[in-house]
């Protein structure tokens, strides 16, 4: 009872208003502490913590992108009206890419890609991605070569410097060409855009 009287509840009540997971992991640490100890408890509390965070990562948001109208910015498809180019997947995944999710971002998008028969280019933009581990390259590696089996483009755009450095020394960059990555998303769909106006033309 005296602990108690010493205990703020009042930051569990905004977590579990803002983020349950968060509040969990403060209720699992306060009982721990009260159940076990101090030092045991805390310790708890961290690989929770760690545990919770890797379990957010491998299941990064992931976002269809248009274009919002006299704009050149593009956001998600399910919060704004935005314009769409049903010959290109454009994705944004907000997210550094490693071990943890490379392959849950490569199930999306082929599933995406078997869903809408249309599509002809996949574009990722990567304006959110900081990281990309060796295991998630191999995964991008996988991804467009199964798209290539099928028909389907890929490129990336708006990739941040170091991330661009590691994708030339690792060969990705050679493997999908140069002319497939762009500074920004508007200037990768009018590109990707064009280029699927050109072959239907000269196909037919």
């Amino acid at each position: 009872m005296a602990v108690l009287a010493l205990v703020d509840f009042h930051p569990l009540l905004q977590s579990w208003r803002y983020d349950r997971g968060d509040a969990l992991v403060w209720l699992v640490t306060f009982a721990s502490v009260l159940g076990i100890g101090v030092e045991q408890g805390i310790g708890i509390g961290v690989l929770v913590s760690i545990l919770l965070f890797l379990w957010r990562a491998s299941r990064p948001h992931i976002a269809i992108v248009g274009q919002v109208p006299g704009t050149e910015h593009y956001r998600n498809v399910q919060r704004h009206e935005v314009i769409t180019d049903p010959r290109i997947l454009a994705v944004r995944v907000d997210e550094s890419l490693f071990f943890a999710n490379a392959a849950y971002l490569q199930e999306y998008l082929l599933r995406e890609v078997a869903a809408r028969p249309e599509v002809e280019q996949v574009l990722l933009v990567a304006s959110a991605i900081n990281f990309i581990d060796g295991s998630a390259l191999e995964v991008l590696t996988q991804l467009v070569e199964r798209l290539q089996q099928a028909g389907v483009g890929f490129a990336m755009a708006e990739v941040k410097g170091p991330v661009m450095d590691r994708l030339q020394k690792a060969g990705f960059v050679e493997k999908v060409g140069a002319e497939r990555f762009f500074l920004s998303t508007h200037q990768a769909m009018q590109a990707l855009g064009s280029q699927q106006s050109l072959s239907q033309v000269s196909s037919s």
